[in-house]
């Protein structure tokens, strides 16, 4: 069964051609092969301010460079997040994209009750990462939160 994936591509730097940028290439051309349909984005291309106040991010709006990769993740069915691992995490401006697209109304619905906040998404996503050159612990790690990012089993199997 064909599926909807829109793949985020969050290296930071707008030049491209690092080793993401070849395997966030290879995952959009084996779903394609495998019959999906593939929206892509790519975070360092974007023009956007960071989010300052809790009053903008629940209340402000998405900046328009972002508007149209937030209605490609709201098309998705399969998320697959793409970027290196700086300082044991995503990059900062990877962070500040995801705070501008999962705003209230998109990523959650604030409860009116004590149950707290309710997801108002049903994707599934895959993560990927290189390996980490500059660890805290002084040690190379992989962090895949999914590795179909590496096989493309979410992209030829997934139901």
């Amino acid at each position: 069964m064909a599926r909807r994936i829109a793949i985020i591509q969050g290296h930071p730097d707008p030049a491209g051609h690092h080793l993401l940028h070849a395997l966030d290439d290879a995952y959009a051309e084996g779903a394609i092969r495998a019959g999906h349909e593939v929206r892509r984005a790519e975070v360092a291309k974007l023009e956007f301010p960071l989010l300052r106040t809790q009053e903008d991010f629940e209340s402000g709006t998405v900046p328009p460079a972002l508007a149209s990769p937030q209605d490609d993740m709201r098309w998705a069915e399969h998320w697959v997040f793409v970027f290196p691992l700086w300082h044991e995490t995503m990059p900062a401006l990877l962070k500040g994209f995801l705070e501008h697209i999962f705003r209230p109304g998109f990523a959650m619905d604030y409860a009116k009750n004590a149950a707290g906040d309710r997801p108002a998404f049903r994707n599934d996503c895959s993560l990927a990462a290189r390996p980490a050159l500059s660890s805290p612990w002084g040690c190379r790690s992989w962090s895949i939160g999914s590795i179909s990012a590496l096989t493309g089993y979410a992209a030829s199997s997934a139901a």
